[in-house]
């Protein structure tokens, strides 16, 4: 695939915006789930974890979709990162009963669940079969999500990531069909995070919007739109991951420091959909493909490890970014005019590494424990991740990719 950049194009009017059908935002929305719920069918399945499946709101959700005459069933064993084995477990115990409507209720992995049980219901076989992109062959079982946390988007997003013990990585399915019917953001489900999480899940938020921004142009094909989930840069993402940015940029520091803050908790959950939005059309690179090796080798939350990489993924891609880069400035509160293009930019990666910095994740590859023979070995699983590495502004290799990697390890954080 060619990339509009280099060929001089600026495809100005070309974008790709797929969503949930119903989109719903606010406090006290999630008693409308039941609403919704009882237009697609009599029976539900809700994915969460075991954290969630004895909490107060849960048993409210129940009671909500039940009023409506619903038969509701509760998996409550889903697990972080969604190892593939458990999938098949729920599965495995829903044979010979019949689910018109799953539900995701919690974080990433639990609305993740809840797509690819709806997969595997409708379409048979295993989590495997679907790797990759448009690999599930037709529509799904509708979807229900309901984020319990400000920071994945997957109530937004063509893609759910497992974990696959056999292979021994990560792995996405990625397919228009997987977006969610709906899409229900509660922020008075976030009030209660404690505040290393409302970090590692803005630290995913905030990546997920920058990088989508400065993510490549790819010249507008005919059959760019067939070809990929993820298209890359494009006009209809760009205005959503701006005011993603400007919501974030005021809100992240507050939601983390003063987590009783209402307004700040709203502002949080519009930006993790804003932000899943943008990564589900336009989609994410380097930061995203090098986290998924250190993560595997740390153990270390997903949002920590893209947050951390961010400062060095837009210093490596600097050149060809810019004028986006200005753009993040003004939307963080940097007073540019005036300034030159360069200068601009690079008050945007310093209210880039701000952001990272207020909200106190850390700042090396060291500081997650990572040691200095590891890096050969992050640097080449890096590049397993082509859709990711594809979709990084600068073309990548392994050369490239290591001195990100080493920069990110050393804390280098000077502008070439």
């Amino acid at each position: 695939m060619s990339c509009a950049h280099a060929a001089g194009i600026r495809p100005a009017t070309f974008g790709v915006l797929r969503l949930p059908r119903n989109i719903v935002v606010g406090a006290q929305q999630r008693f409308a789930i039941a609403d919704i719920a009882a237009e697609l069918g009599d029976s539900v399945l809700i994915c969460t974890d075991p954290r969630l499946a004895a909490s107060d709101e849960l048993q409210t959700l129940v009671t909500s979709l039940e009023s409506r005459k619903l038969s509701v069933r509760v998996y409550g064993e889903t697990q972080a990162e969604l190892p593939t084995p458990g999938i098949v477990a729920c599965v495995e115990e829903l044979k010979g009963q019949d689910i018109d409507v799953v539900i995701g209720f919690g974080g990433g992995s639990c609305m993740d669940m809840a797509k690819v049980v709806s997969v595997l219901l409708t379409h048979g076989g295993q989590p495997s079969d679907y790797y990759g992109e448009f690999a599930v062959p037709g529509p799904v079982k509708p979807v229900i999500a309901l984020p319990t946390t400000a920071g994945t988007g997957s109530e937004a997003t063509a893609i759910a990531v497992v974990s696959d013990p056999a292979l021994g990585m990560k792995m996405g399915i990625s397919s228009p069909h997987i977006i969610p019917f709906a899409a229900v953001c509660d922020p008075e489900l976030t009030y209660t995070c404690p505040a290393p999480l409302t970090a590692a899940t803005g630290a995913d938020t905030f990546v997920h919007l920058v990088e989508s921004f400065t993510a490549i142009t790819r010249e507008p094909t005919r059959t760019l739109a067939n070809e990929r989930v993820f298209v890359g840069k494009n006009v209809l993402t760009d205005s959503l991951a701006l005011d993603g940015i400007r919501l974030l940029g005021r809100s992240l520091a507050t939601a983390y420091k003063d987590p009783g803050n209402t307004e700040a908790r709203a502002d949080m959950m519009l930006a993790a959909l804003y932000g899943g939005i943008v990564l589900s059309n336009a989609g994410t690179a380097a930061a995203h493909a090098i986290q998924y090796p250190v993560g595997a080798l740390t153990h270390t939350p997903h949002g920590v490890g893209v947050g951390l990489l961010l400062p060095y993924v837009v210093r490596h891609n600097f050149s060809a970014i810019e004028p986006q880069l200005a753009q993040i400035a003004d939307a963080l509160g940097r007073e540019i005019k005036g300034l030159s293009v360069r200068s601009a930019a690079i008050a945007g990666v310093e209210a880039i590494d701000e952001v990272i910095a207020t909200i106190e994740l850390p700042a090396t590859l060291q500081d997650l424990g990572v040691q200095e023979g590891d890096l050969g070995q992050i640097a080449r699983l890096s590049l397993n991740s082509k859709r990711l590495i594809d979709n990084n502004p600068v073309p990548l290799d392994l050369e490239s990719v290591t001195s990100i990697v080493n920069a990110a390890y050393a804390g280098d954080r000077t502008i070439r």
